[in-house]
């Protein structure tokens, strides 16, 4: 198993030093945040608890329920502050690497951002193809995020992955520096312990 999370850092960093090299048009539409201030936030959940369900539009035109998921699947939600910033459009796509450690620990991951679907439809596009659902939290603006306790007072959501079991309940909560990808070892690691 630490070969297979080692591989699977290694990819991902080999991916994320080469995801925006896909087109210059796609670099050129990437905004340039700079180094954002810490976390400000309050999380409103805890690990052990029930994690607060919620329904939001998915890119791919669904409906997506957390609820449906339980007895199912475990689930990871990625929060992510905003779409076209550099840190979160390579997030994403470096998931697509290691999907099998996800179908293999029988979980899906949600991606969540508070943009619109037209943005998320639009900078999903040229990210490229993602296995996963990408949800849409806003409108009501950042509710979802709200529920949870990830969002910033300035309207976006912090980057945070939360991992909610089969049964529904939270395992576990990284509120991750919002200017870094958060280390898939922890995410591999507490999907284990699910097992």
């Amino acid at each position: 198993m630490k070969k297979k999370i080692f591989l699977s850092s290694v990819a991902i960093l080999f991916f994320a030093t080469n995801a925006l090299a896909l087109s210059d048009a796609y670099k050129n539409n990437i905004y340039k945040t700079g180094r954002l201030k810490p976390v400000d936030s309050v999380l409103k959940v805890k690990i052990g608890e029930k994690a607060p369900d919620f329904t939001l539009p998915a890119v791919s035109g669904k409906k997506i329920s957390l609820k449906k998921y339980r007895g199912r699947k475990n689930v990871v939600l990625s929060f992510v502050p905003a779409a076209w910033t550099p840190v979160c459009s390579d997030q994403w796509p470096g998931y697509n690497i290691v999907k099998d450690i996800f179908d293999e620990h029988d979980a899906t991951l949600l991606g969540i951002s508070v943009d619109n679907i037209p943005t998320l439809h639009s900078w999903t596009k040229q990210m490229g193809k993602l296995w996963f659902e990408v949800l849409s939290d806003f409108w009501p603006h950042g509710a979802v995020a709200d529920k949870f306790g990830v969002l910033r007072s300035d309207g976006t959501a912090e980057r945070a992955v939360i991992i909610i079991d089969k049964k529904g309940l939270i395992r576990y909560i990284d509120v991750h520096d919002i200017n870094e990808r958060p280390p898939l070892e922890s995410i591999v690691r507490e999907l284990e312990k699910l097992k």
